[in-house]
């Protein structure tokens, strides 16, 4: 849970500003670069659901998917910049900066952030049948017969890719890439054994943990989760610097009066810190963040680099 100094001001500035705005006036407007039932959809309706709680007006989730969430925000990129189109965001546009060379938006300059949500980091996960019971084992063998260790990715350049490349690259191995098209597949391999290793989102993979269809290795995040605080992370393995994950946040377009983005961020970390929505969120393997815009800005920058550095060593591309 975000820490409760965060709460107590966060609601008291945002009762401040309503009283000086008469933002929201009416039904605002969520963008959603991701197709219903997505893991991004997901959140990005808890997180829609609680700001209309706090707002009183309603926030609807508008999914315009396409080209890997790049049409949700050149429409966004392109709204009226009054507040009523927010935008949800996530690791794909960061990588989006480097995937693809004719954007017609810019992840930095056309947009004013918000605050990040959420980050969700992944489980390495492994086909039981593989002779590996720890990160090191597993490096291990993969060293022992360079390329004879297959993993499956959701595609070229998604997250699941990105994570997988940065750590052969950190812990300097080499593992097949076997590409599918999407999560879903991409599990059913492992799961099946025609792969070997899938850098999982938390919530994809966990119930096969559990069933014991799945090996959980390590998490990619810098710290122990509390959902699965027995699970080492890759640092405490010894592979610092491979640290990923995917990642959520709001923007609104660029010159949107930094009162009324005072305003949906401050509305945002009420509604992230309501327990039933703190509860779903951390079930569903969700880390809460709701950082200051200067923060999340800093962080999305720092992505943009850092997988754009991967992106350009792999070789990744859209096509």
């Amino acid at each position: 849970m975000i820490g409760a100094p965060a709460i107590v001001i966060a609601a008291g500035l945002f009762a401040g500003s309503v009283c000086a705005q008469p933002f929201p006036a009416k039904t605002v407007r969520y963008l959603m670069p991701q197709p219903p039932g997505s893991g991004a959809d997901t959140i990005g309706r808890i997180v829609a659901d609680g700001l209309s709680q706090v707002f009183g007006q309603n926030v609807i989730v508008d999914n315009r998917t396409g080209a890997a969430g790049n049409i949700g925000a050149e429409i966004a990129a392109h709204a009226p910049a009054d507040g009523y189109t927010i935008v949800q965001v996530s690791l794909t546009h960061a990588v989006n900066a480097s995937l693809y060379r004719n954007l017609s938006y810019d992840l930095l300059r056309d947009f004013s952030p918000v605050t990040q949500l959420a980050s969700s980091p992944s489980i390495v996960a492994i086909n039981p049948a593989l002779a590996a019971k720890t990160v090191a084992e597993l490096v291990a063998l993969a060293k022992a017969k360079p390329g004879a260790i297959n993993y499956a990715s959701a595609g070229s350049g998604s997250s699941t890719f990105l994570s997988t490349e940065l750590f052969k690259l950190t812990a300097g191995i080499n593992m097949l890439h076997i590409p599918y098209r999407g999560g879903g597949e991409a599990i059913t391999s492992v799961l099946a054994g025609e792969t070997s290793v899938y850098f999982s989102p938390v919530s994809t993979a966990l119930p096969h943990v559990r069933g014991g269809k799945l090996r959980a290795l390590a998490v990619t995040t810098a710290k122990r989760l509390p959902l699965l605080a027995d699970l080492p992370t890759l640092a405490e393995a010894g592979y610092a610097g491979a640290e990923s994950g995917s990642w959520y946040g709001l923007l609104v377009p660029l010159k949107t009066p930094p009162a009324i983005i005072a305003t949906i961020r401050n509305a945002t970390l009420v509604a992230l810190n309501k327990p039933e929505t703190n509860r779903r969120l951390n079930e569903l393997g969700y880390v809460l963040i709701g950082d200051k815009p200067e923060e999340f800005a800093a962080h999305m920058k720092s992505e943009i680099t850092k997988l754009g550095n991967v992106i350009k060593l792999t070789g990744a591309s859209v096509n």
